[in-house]
């Protein structure tokens, strides 16, 4: 395949692999690692998916943060369970919020995986954190990741 080809293929299955929690992207650079011709495009590429894909996620919690509090606070979930909810999310929350750890954590969680990236990616998203910022911080952890996981494969 060309390195256009696996760059387009790289792309979409890293954008799938973002919003659908069965797709792994993981697997899909160790594969592409095989290929050590195109390992540094699939890994590129990979990275710019899945962060477009998180953005994807980003926005939408930025945009329906509003709606989403008002349908859970309608819901009415049991007393424990509720006030459990409500503390885990206001302490990532506010640990978002915060610029000097807002970064750290997308960037942390991007490159390892804890906490998810899907949950900080949308609670960044209700918390304020810059899109750029945010786009930075993920492409930069999802680069790291891919390219350790490809790293074995290209030295073998």
């Amino acid at each position: 395949m060309s390195s256009l080809g696996e760059a387009a293929v790289a792309l979409g299955y890293g954008v799938a692999s973002a919003l659908v929690p069965v797709v792994n992207a993981e697997a899909y650079a160790v594969v592409a690692g095989q290929r050590a011709g195109h390992a540094l495009i699939a890994v590129v590429a990979l990275a710019l998916g899945q962060t477009a894909g998180k953005l994807l996620l980003f926005e939408s919690a930025r945009r329906g943060s509003g709606r989403l509090a008002r349908a859970v606070a309608k819901r009415g979930t049991s007393g424990r369970a509720a006030v459990r909810a409500a503390r885990w999310t206001e302490s990532i929350r506010r640990w978002l919020s915060r610029r000097r750890t807002a970064l750290p954590t997308v960037l942390v969680s991007a490159a390892v995986g804890v906490p998810p990236l899907a949950v900080v990616s949308l609670a960044a998203g209700t918390a304020g954190v810059r899109r750029w910022e945010f786009v930075g911080a993920c492409l930069t952890g999802r680069v790291i990741r891919f390219a350790l996981l490809l790293l074995p494969a290209v030295l073998a």
